[in-house]
């Protein structure tokens, strides 16, 4: 049932939580296949090796930085983004603590309890793993379980097929694009906007439990179950 104010006119439904939420403490993420930890400059070898497997540089078309050519350019970026607040990027390790990647939460907004998750570069060995899709649920319970927010956002250049598919088998839902919405590498960028919020968590939240079980993966690491079948 729709509410109105004394003039009659429509207005939102109330919202009963306490704002400003807490800022999101930089600090490790545990999961059963991997972690994700603050990322520090000296996780800039891992991260060169493991971005020297894409040989093409096809991961880094939709970064708005361009592929590091030395391991000392990934160093100065390492060295730039571990001082940053927000973005606040996170390494994504392996069970046996290799960098195979890193992400980002950003557009932090206590205020309303709002966060993104983006700046996400995964190398080629990180990719559809059981580890690539715990890193963003990972995030995702940080938000919702541990930080009480109530809107977690996803957005990427609407020609980035791989990015939108990811974002609706996470269970994203679809909100739009802004057209024209900023430029990167001397190109235009339209840019699709996705979104779960905090009434929506709850059931997706138990599908990636179950999904990240024990019972659904065999003595390889192989799912028995796809995400999407759950």
């Amino acid at each position: 049932m729709t509410r109105t104010n004394d003039h009659g006119q429509p207005i939102g439904a109330p919202v009963a939580a306490r704002f400003p939420r807490p800022r999101p403490p930089h600090v490790a993420l545990d999961g059963r296949f991997g972690r994700l930890v603050p990322l520090r400059e000296e996780h800039a070898p891992g991260l060169f090796a493991a971005f020297a497997s894409d040989a093409a540089g096809t991961g880094w078309t939709y970064l708005p930085i361009e592929p590091w050519d030395t391991e000392e350019a990934a160093a100065r970026w390492c060295r730039t983004a571990q001082g940053s607040a927000d973005p606040q990027f996170y390494t994504v390790e392996d069970a046996d603590g290799t960098a195979s990647g890193f992400c980002s939460l950003l557009r932090i907004d206590p205020a309303v309890g709002s966060v993104e998750v983006g700046f996400i570069h995964f190398a080629p060995r990180l990719q559809r793993t059981a580890l690539a899709t715990e890193a963003m649920v990972l995030l995702m319970r940080h938000a919702f379980d541990t930080l009480g927010y109530r809107r977690y956002e996803w957005k990427c250049d609407a020609l980035n097929a791989p990015s939108m598919c990811a974002a609706e088998r996470l269970g994203f839902t679809y909100e739009g694009t802004f057209r024209q919405a900023t430029i990167y590498k001397g190109r235009n960028r339209d840019t699709a906007w996705f979104s779960i919020i905090d009434t929506e968590w709850p059931a997706l939240a138990a599908r990636f439990d179950r999904w990240l079980s024990a019972e659904n993966f065999d003595g390889e690491g192989r799912q028995k179950v796809r995400l999407s079948e759950v």
